[in-house]
């Protein structure tokens, strides 16, 4: 059973203040606090912060919605049309989607709570320990940064709004993406002055200094800003208060829920909240619907156990293709022969029987029988712990937002990109490869080879952690990645020949032995409207002055 702390209060925080920065009211309501008599002393000050911090992370279709948008890059797919998201994927949605809408009002939503907070809290100062006053208002300025961030990177200019709005100012038009990105960092700036570096017991789970350094960095990096990038990834991996977790695969397991890896986590507690992810990706014989799934193209990137590509490893056999391989495929990815929970996974037509393992028997193979069994014969165990075998429907395995290996990612790429590739350009890469189990990469590489290791490192480490279409998106790749199937495992045996050609950005292309292969969709990306996605169609409605992006 998880230790309570200070997120066990969200739900109930976020229902007594529900009304408080969503809703204009001419009176004060009876049953809940008002925004004339609130903000009065600290704890009225914390209940606010803790209202805001459940608009880090929220769910569609009951999964952490960080955890499923990787389906609408190259790495996933999901089976049901969350709200859009298969759609997404396609390149067939437009601005009524409703994903779009979902997003755009929680971030928002966390905007005005945090804006609320900004604006009123000195009502408090006065009978605030002047710690904890200091401590609410970085956790509010960090919290409404975060918001921005996830905003601008799925929509591009976006109405930069710092104050809680009355009618007369809900008109407004959309600021400039690199005014955004300048107040995010500039507000870091500040909340990473405010907040502490680590907390106690009761309050872990807050955003630390580290924390706005970290969204400092991945900010900075994504916006070309090579140099803040690069300096504000070093605080983080100098203050000597996080190291990589031992064990990649556990990290994302109960097991790893308090792991000195972990900056930023969103946080899971049975009573309070919890979520479906496993049902979701569970495969069919552990009673998951395999609706979350990897496509082919995420497995084939993962290197041979020599760090060499699946197309140069002589250690790599295609017709044994999990063999040899980075451990973060297996970490990741159930692979045919594997086992998951009690069972052998296969996913060949003609296993109708799998192996119990724990009653030594054949059971019906409900992974290849089952009409709905995974599409692209592989399954998610990132994310997927066993121990939610017998609570499929309410796992309270945490989300983690930011941690160690993507900083040290984000300092190499920011330090390649600026041509200052040095031996600690190495040591960030090669912490990562070499945790994970990897060998690590050898000096005296170009510019142009270190960038094709960091975007590969980015793609095998990360995955569903909901930063691929991000990255495909600001490397200028999008249409290369997104414009062709979403491919599955072979239709019967893999043979020697199934080995894919990688493009010069690592993407895998199929064209040779397509009709070997499950086709799981066919996609189109059109950059021109792909890479921002489009206002939602209910904040046009009711916003006039803001305008569409292109190609909606």
């Amino acid at each position: 059973m998880k230790r309570l702390s200070f997120i066990s209060s969200l739900a109930l925080t976020a229902l007594l203040l529900s009304a408080c920065s969503d809703a204009l009211l001419n009176t004060s309501p009876l049953d809940q606090p008002s925004d004339q008599t609130f903000f009065s002393n600290g704890a009225e000050l914390q209940m606010a912060v803790n209202a805001a911090y459940r608009h880090l992370q929220f769910q569609i279709s009951t999964v952490p919605v960080d955890m499923g948008v990787d389906a609408a890059s190259d790495i996933a797919w999901v089976r049901q049309d969350w709200s859009g998201l298969q759609t997404i994927g396609k390149g067939a949605a437009d601005s009524q989607t409703s994903y779009f809408f979902q997003l755009w009002r929680n971030y928002y939503q966390g905007i005005a709570r945090t804006n609320n907070l900004l604006q009123n809290m000195d009502r408090a100062k006065a009978n605030t320990d002047a710690a904890l006053y200091s401590r609410v208002e970085g956790e509010a300025r960090f919290l409404r940064a975060f918001f921005y961030h996830k905003l601008i990177e799925y929509f591009g200019d976006v109405p930069l709004i710092t104050k809680v709005q009355t009618l007369e100012d809900t008109q407004m038009a959309r600021t400039p993406k690199a005014e955004v990105v300048d107040f995010i960092l500039k507000e870091l700036d500040t909340a990473a002055s405010l907040l502490p570096a680590t907390y106690g017991n009761a309050d872990k789970g807050r955003a630390t200094k580290g924390a706005a350094l970290a969204l400092k960095a991945r900010v900075a990096l994504y916006n070309k800003k090579y140099d803040v990038a690069a300096a504000a990834a070093k605080q983080v991996m100098d203050s000597n208060v996080y190291s990589l977790h031992p064990d990649y695969a556990g990290l994302f397991t109960y097991a790893g829920e308090n792991s000195p890896e972990v900056i930023l986590k969103y946080a899971y507690l049975e009573g309070v909240e919890t979520h479906q992810a496993s049902q979701y990706g569970f495969t069919r014989m552990t009673a998951g619907w395999s609706v979350l799934i990897p496509q082919q193209g995420l497995v084939d990137s993962y290197e041979a156990i020599d760090g060499l590509t699946i197309d140069k490893s002589p250690l790599y056999d295609p017709a044994n293709p999990f063999k040899n391989c980075d451990p973060r495929l297996a970490a990741t990815i159930v692979t045919p022969g594997s086992q998951f929970g009690p069972y052998r996974f296969e996913t060949h037509p003609d296993s109708n029987k799998a192996w119990n393992y724990t009653t030594k028997t054949y059971v019906a193979n409900t992974d290849v029988t089952n009409a709905y069994a995974s599409f692209s014969g592989y399954n998610l165990r990132k994310w997927m712990d066993t121990a939610d075998l017998t609570r499929i429907k309410a796992s309270e395995l945490d989300f983690i937002l930011i941690r160690l290996a993507e900083v040290l990612l984000t300092y190499a790429e920011a330090k390649i990109e600026q041509g200052q590739i040095d031996q600690s350009v190495y040591d960030a890469i090669n912490k990562v490869r070499t945790r994970a189990g990897m060998p690590a990469i050898s000096t005296g590489k170009s510019q142009a080879e270190l960038r094709q290791i960091v975007r590969r490192e980015r793609k095998v480490e990360l995955a569903f952690e909901g930063l691929r279409l991000f990255d495909l998106r600001r490397w200028g790749i999008a249409d290369q990645a997104l414009n062709q199937p979403v491919m599955g495992r072979p239709k019967r045996e893999y043979k020697a020949a199934y080995v894919p050609v990688f493009d010069a950005n690592g993407i895998p292309h199929y064209d040779a032995y397509a009709d070997a292969l499950r086709k799981v969709e066919d996609r189109t990306y059109v950059a021109a409207r792909g890479n921002l996605w489009p206002i939602p169609q209910e904040e046009i409605d009711i916003n006039l002055l803001v305008s569409q992006n292109p190609g909606y």
